[in-house]
This record gives structure tokens, sequence and C-alpha cells, in this order.
């Protein structure tokens, strides 16, 4: 177990405790702040570590009850590792623009998915040859569409138990879909977001890749940590009759 100097130390070294400037900062976001430095603000990164641990408790909890958290971020400084670190617990996620209705219309999402499974499985089984080469390219050219659209949401078993965004800011439809469909949101949020309506704000630099690597990681290795824990099983209440 990491202890706190350690933990806030791993931090800093990533730049995780850069915001933005003090104009940029959004009110929700101020307790959170250390202080500034050349004009750019700092995160108190003591809280920041204080509110990673109550998230991997959280993403645990869910992963030994084989509930899935879905991860969401647009930023192509996220994109590879959205991709890589979902991907390696078999989690769905979203690594480029967030299709509106992915939550609140998912039986429509479920089946561009499920197309797009099809099509795959058939152009690797060579069930595609029967169609002329012009037909060919035309499915080829909608298979490339439907995998940048939907390829990472494939593992998805209905509706997620969680939603992880990388800056809810940017992520904004995400997050309002997440909240109508009551599903607690984990956000990593820089200086400029609203955490006002997040279930699990982790305050720190949301656009450096180092830093965000690190708290997908956290994440990530919080869930795998979780698969191990076995379910306590509930004991058979024998009644006595009197």
């Amino acid at each position: 177990m990491k202890n706190l100097e350690e933990k806030v130390n791993q931090m800093f070294e990533v730049g995780a405790h850069f915001g933005y400037s003090h104009t940029k900062r959004h009110p929700s976001i101020k307790p959170f702040i250390f202080g500034v430095k050349n004009k750019v603000e700092i995160f108190d990164l003591e809280k920041t570590s204080a509110s990673l641990d109550e998230v991997k408790d959280f993403v645990k909890n869910l992963a030994s009850e084989k509930k899935q958290v879905l991860f969401v971020s647009s930023k192509k400084e996220a994109k590879e590792a959205i991709g890589l670190g979902a991907s390696s617990i078999n989690a769905p996620f979203v690594s480029g623009r967030w299709i509106g209705g992915t939550l609140t219309n998912y039986s429509e999402i479920k089946k561009r998915v499920d197309k797009f499974q099809k099509l795959e499985d058939e152009k690797e089984k060579g069930l595609l040859s029967k169609y002329t080469k012009k037909e060919r390219l035309l499915i080829d050219r909608e298979i490339d569409k439907l995998e940048t659209k939907f390829s990472g949401l494939t593992s998805m078993e209905g509706l997620p138990s969680a939603l992880f965004v990388v800056d809810p800011k940017k992520e904004e439809i995400a997050v309002s879909e997440a909240i109508e469909k009551r599903i607690p949101i984990i956000a990593l949020a820089g200086s400029d977001c609203n955490i006002k309506n997040i279930d699990y704000p982790i305050t720190a630099n949301d656009s450096s890749k180092a830093s965000i690597q690190f708290f997908v990681s956290e994440i990530v290795s919080a869930y795998e940590e979780g698969k191990k824990i076995v379910p306590e099983k509930k004991e058979d209440v024998k009644i006595i009759k009197k």
C-alpha cells in the first residue's frame, strides 16, 4: 500500500498538479486548488489522492460484482490510454467522438454494433466473396465507418454501471446522458470543469498525456484487483419452528 507522500510524488512527476489559469477556473473546483504559480493554478494533490482512493474503492467493488465501466474521451492525448486501458480489462470504451444516444438510446446503438460485428465476421470468414467487386468495396467502407464509431463498444453488455470520462467539460453530452440514465460518473477533471454533478471527481491535469495515462492506469489496476475479490457467500438462514 502506497503512503500518501509516495502517491503525491507520483502524481507530481506526471504533472497532475497543473490546472489552467485562474480566469478559466470553474467555481466548483475552488476547494481543490492549493495555490497559483506563474499564473497557473496548482491542484492540492493530497485532496486528489484522497479522491483517487475513493474512486478506486468504488471501481474495485464494481469489478468484484462483474459490473462494467465505460471509458470515454475524445481528446487526442487520451486516445491511446483509454483504448489500451479499457481493452486490457475487456471494458467498453469510446476514444473518439461521442455518438449521441449511446446511453439514452442504447437499443439503437446496439443494432449498429451488432451490424459491425456481423459484417466483420463475414469478412473474416470470406463470406463476402459472393458480392461483386464494387459491392465489396462499399461494404469495406461501411465496415471502416462502423469500426471508427463502434468498435470500442463491442464488449458492452447493456448499460454500464459507471462512466469514466477524461475532461467532463469536453464530454458534456456523455455526462448528461449518464445523469439522465442515473449512471454514476467518474471524471478526471481539470480546473475549468464543473464537477457539481460528478459522483466521483478526480481533480487533476486532464490535458497532459502523462497525467491521463497515470489515472487511467490507476483505475484499470483497481478494476483488475477487484476482479480477484471473491464475493462473500450468504449463509442460509435456518428457520426454527417453535
